[in-house]
């Protein structure tokens, strides 16, 4: 990290350990229960850019050995230093190259076929996506199902590509290769895992 980044760094969680724990186990409930927003309070100074949920939940998955990928607004701002510093991990200028991408609102997004979904043999070592989004809440939007969902759970979601049902439809028919994804508001996670089924109410009504 070069020393002029440094003064862009605030502190990381106010309990290491605990902080990191906590955030870790809302990440899992997330990907247990597909569709379903999960709150997960303040715990640590954020940087200035991105969402507050979105930042928590790298800090608490990424370490040393971990590549990352920031969209535009977060690559020349203190969420950077801030995660490097705290984290460990090494940033990388393609998105395919990436274990975990931010991508944050507003900025110019890559699709998800253009990231890592891992392998046939080795469908683990695909890249986790977190996607800023303006809110999350039950709604008539989206119908998703699949594992852990039981039946089907009505969705709607504000601040996605106008493709992403599309998008997301690819990279489900691609399982058990894919890219799982996080979307996060400012305080809340939603997990959408590779397995989770993804339609538009109105296509599903038709």
């Amino acid at each position: 990290m070069k020393q002029e980044d440094l003064h862009k760094v605030v502190p990381g969680f106010d309990d290491p350990v605990r902080g990191s724990q906590s955030v870790f186990r809302r990440a899992l409930q997330a990907l247990s229960l597909p569709g379903q927003p999960v709150d997960v309070p303040a715990q640590a100074r954020l940087p200035d850019q991105g969402h507050g949920a979105a930042a928590l939940l790298l800090l608490a998955l990424l370490d040393s050995d971990c590549t990352l990928w920031l969209s535009a607004s977060l690559r020349d701002a203190d969420a950077r230093a801030w995660l490097r510093f705290h984290t460990g991990c090494h940033c990388v200028d393609d998105p395919a190259q990436a274990q975990f991408l931010w991508l944050a609102a507003g900025d110019d997004w890559p699709s998800l076929d253009t990231m890592n979904s891992g392998s046939d043999e080795y469908p683990d070592q695909s890249a986790t996506c977190v996607m800023e989004v303006e809110s999350l809440r039950t709604g008539d939007d989206w119908q998703i199902s699949g594992p852990g969902i039981e039946g089907a759970r009505a969705l709607a979601v504000q601040g996605l590509p106008a493709d992403f049902i599309q998008q997301w439809q690819a990279n489900h028919a691609a399982f058990p290769r894919g890219v799982d994804v996080f979307l996060a508001s400012d305080t809340q996670l939603l997990g959408l895992p590779r397995s989770t089924r993804l339609h538009r109410i109105d296509t599903v009504e038709a």
